[in-house]
């Protein structure tokens, strides 16, 4: 839904994360993306596989360092 226009990874990372908070209203939200861009890979650091990774984060995600450092290792673990 939203990546059907082009935009920044950053803001696309930021409104998954807004709509899952809108629609499911839970105690938080935590979204990571990992994507390969088309300018990095020809234009910018010209090196074929190039990642960006980038995070949004909401309630008790945001708020409680424990509960952000839980799921980060985690995503970690799953080699993502």
């Amino acid at each position: 839904m939203f990546s059907r226009r082009l935009q920044v990874q950053e803001r696309l990372t930021k409104q998954v994360a807004l709509a899952m908070q809108e629609l499911l209203d839970p105690q938080g939200v935590a979204v990571v993306m990992e994507a390969s861009h088309f300018c990095m890979v020809m234009r910018g650091v010209q090196k074929p596989g190039s990642q960006t990774i980038t995070s949004s984060m909401f309630g008790c995600f945001r708020d409680n360092a424990k509960t952000r450092e839980e799921f980060l290792s985690l995503i970690r673990r799953s080699g993502i």
